[in-house]
């Protein structure tokens, strides 16, 4: 007896049970629905085995395809196709393709797809404007019309049904197509006027004259619709222009070139406007259109103009104050105005010049000078102002340039003006030259000769001329000790009418080493001080410095003895001590402290007496116990108050206190203290004979009072 099994997917495997046999029979069912879209096809292996598990026969191969059913809808690629096509197209114009798919077998109607149009909207200008293939879903144009300016775009519903199309088996599916009309160049700009009218001010650029506007029903800001303007007529030197506004599609007519209002008080201008791109294919209208432009100048008032400008004039220097130069006079461009110009000096930084208000005539004031520092290059520049009497009124300006010639108003000098020489042995000679201002032919060469004054010049020295630009003065060997010695020497330029000069060089006569050099090369102090009496008087500034701060030092140390002295206790038979030291430490008593008012001046004191509040000092000094020398009473009573008070601030300032050795706080313990108030205590000047024998029984700390009041030896 046979035992059969399958193994494979979709028995053992996974997708596992959806296929079982009968292990007796060898029939082989299905237990699950199939789905061809996901499995369609399944391989199968069958056993046979007898009762004892041995195989019978070979395993053998089962393939099981899964039949389609149409079970499945076409499905779109796109919920919303869009499209375009250019407006005007032919008929027959292809659009776009729309596609849809189904999962049923291809090869089977059940996955062979049908399209149609369903709908159309607008139906303008016919309900039929597209087609579909219906195979392919190809989409094209089968009527003429299309038009932009009219309908923009057109939706479309399109259905897709399997079964090749059979309204009645096949399941369908519908999408959404919008095709958008493009825009081609149909219609040309038009001005929305004839006429422009539109003014400007003279002398005035790049201003806007007027706008010029058009139409165009072509898409926005597209190349059909942007429009370019151009000047055809009226403007043949180019003043305007006219670029386009991006945003509206004006024309700006602007002026790009100065306009006189003097020689054109008004312009005609034909324009044309067109767009960027030709007009399309078959359309029968003017490309361009035109219109005219009058533009109005409006006058100004313009500013005086200097002809020429810069003037240039030559004139010698040292021409005297007074000279009449040259006339600088400037027309006025507003020949209609009739306008008065007067003239000013704006800029003459030698102030050599000045000018008629009136006719602009130029004189000198001072001597020109060629060699001024004003002067550069020979060229001396001064700048003038014509104003005229407009409202407002309006000015211009001018440069006067003069290239002064020179002449020979200078005498030449000794150069250079110091020098040293060796006084023995060789070389004791030195070159020197001459330095003029003056230019050729009026410097150099130059003569040189020794002043005859004084007498001795000649005997100790000697000139010789070398070339016209050099000479050579030598010091006759030991005719002079070192020192300096000034050389008046006369030099003499070749200009026409020569001009001479004594110079005096500065010699330096000084002791040479074998390089030829002087030894002390220091210059000698105009105040006569040598090296020793520089020196000496630093030393002396530097004593007194030291002195100065030893006396500050010395000063600033007797102040701390000063001060350390009014910190000492009075002896103990001081009456004026308020604040006595004791070996007690702690604190916290709290009594009362008696008036010093009534110890500094007790005969000025009325018989009422004061109660003072004592401030509290809770505060503990930080350090050990310190020791102070007893200082002597003072001399007055007056003195005790401020004792202390110094004592109490010292104390409460000095960091070498010792622990709890402080200043001990007595406050005012009300009427009912049995002790009574100590501010009772009256001199016998003031308050008459009191009974003071109590002040015995406060104990130690009060003994000084109790002595002092009650005749106590102690």
């Amino acid at each position: 007896m046979l035992r059969y099994s399958v193994t494979g997917p979709g028995a053992d495997q996974p997708p596992t049970g959806i296929f079982i046999i009968n292990p007796i029979s060898g029939q082989l069912s299905v237990t699950k629905p199939l789905d061809r879209e996901h499995i369609s096809n399944f391989h199968l292996r069958a056993h046979a085995v007898d009762l004892n598990g041995n195989q019978v026969e070979n395993p053998i191969d089962i393939v099981i395809n899964v039949i389609d059913q149409n079970d499945n809808r076409p499905e779109f690629t796109h919920t919303i196709f869009n499209g375009s096509v250019p407006e005007g197209s032919k008929p027959g114009s292809f659009v776009m393709t729309v596609t849809a798919v189904d999962k049923d077998d291809p090869k089977t109607a059940n996955g062979m797809l049908r399209y149609k149009i369903l709908s159309q909207n607008p139906q303008s200008p016919s309900s039929n404007m597209f087609t579909i293939n219906n195979r392919t879903g190809d989409i094209i144009t089968v009527a003429a019309g299309l038009d932009r300016e009219k309908v923009t775009q057109y939706t479309l519903i399109i259905q897709a049904t399997d079964m090749e199309g059979n309204p009645t088996y096949g399941l369908s599916n519908t999408a959404t197509t919008v095709i958008r009309i493009t825009d081609v160049n149909d219609n040309p700009p038009e001005f929305t006027t004839d006429t422009f009218f539109g003014e400007v001010y003279e002398n005035r650029v790049n201003v806007i004259v007027t706008n010029l506007t058009v139409t165009d029903k072509d898409q926005p800001h597209s190349a059909a619709w942007s429009a370019v303007y151009r000047i055809i007529a009226g403007d043949p030197t180019g003043r305007f222009s006219i670029p386009t506004d991006p945003t509206t599609n004006e024309g700006l007519l602007t002026v790009v070139k100065p306009i006189d209002f003097e020689q054109t008080r008004s312009f005609t201008l034909t324009v044309e406007a067109e767009n960027e791109v030709p007009l399309a294919r078959g359309i029968h209208l003017p490309r361009q259109s035109t219109a005219t432009v009058s533009v109005r100048i409006l006058d100004l008032n313009e500013s005086p103009e200097f002809s020429p400008n810069p003037k240039s004039i030559k004139l010698e220097e040292g021409l005297p104050a007074g000279s009449l130069l040259t006339t600088f006079t400037a027309q006025d461009p507003d020949r209609f105005m009739r306008q008065t110009v007067r003239y000013s000096k704006m800029y003459d930084p030698a102030n050599w010049l000045e000018i008629d208000p009136v006719n602009g005539r130029i004189s000198t004031i001072a001597i020109l000078d060629r060699e001024s520092p004003y002067v550069k290059n020979n060229l001396y520049n001064v700048t003038f102002m014509a104003s005229d009497n407009g409202i407002p009124p309006a000015s211009g300006t001018g440069t006067l340039q003069m290239y002064l010639l020179d002449i020979n108003d200078n005498a030449p000098h000794v150069f250079p003006p110091e020098v040293e020489m060796c006084e023995k042995p060789d070389p004791n000679a030195i070159n020197i030259t001459a330095s003029d201002p003056d230019l050729t032919p009026n410097a150099g060469p130059f003569a040189f000769e020794l002043a005859n004054r004084p007498s001795d010049v000649r005997r100790n020295w000697t000139l010789s001329r070398i070339n016209g630009e050099f000479a050579q003065l030598r010091l006759r060997i030991g005719s002079l000790a070192s020192g300096i010695y000034e050389v008046p020497i006369m030099i003499t330029d070749s200009g026409n009418l020569p001009m001479s000069n004594t110079s005096y060089l500065k010699v330096k006569v000084c002791q040479c080493d074998h390089h030829g050099d002087c030894v002390d090369m220091e210059r000698i102090i105009a105040a006569g001080l040598g090296t020793g009496a520089i020196i000496a008087i630093l030393i002396c500034i530097i004593i007194l410095l030291v002195l100065v701060l030893m006396f500050v030092m010395w000063m600033k140390r007797r102040d701390k003895e000063r001060q350390a002295k009014q910190l000492l206790i009075d002896p103990e038979d001081d009456v004026r001590d308020n604040i006595l030291k004791y070996d007690e430490e702690g604190g916290g008593e709290e009594d009362q402290d008696y008036d010093l008012s009534q110890l500094q001046q007790p005969d000025a004191l009325e018989p009422e007496c004061i109660k003072v509040g004592i401030r509290r000092l809770d505060e503990r000094p930080l350090h050990h116990d310190h020791q102070y020398p007893l200082r002597s009473a003072a001399p007055h009573p007056g003195d005790i108050g401020d004792f202390i008070h110094e004592g109490l601030k010292a104390a409460d300032n000095d960091p070498t206190a010792p622990p709890y050795d402080s200043l001990l706080v007595f406050d005012y313990e009300g009427s009912g203290s049995d002790a009574g108030s100590l501010s009772s205590l009256h001199s016998s000047s003031s308050c008459g004979d009191q009974d003071y024998d109590y002040l015995g029984d406060w104990g130690p700390r009060f003994r000084k009072l109790a002595d002092l009041y009650g005749g106590g030896d102690d």
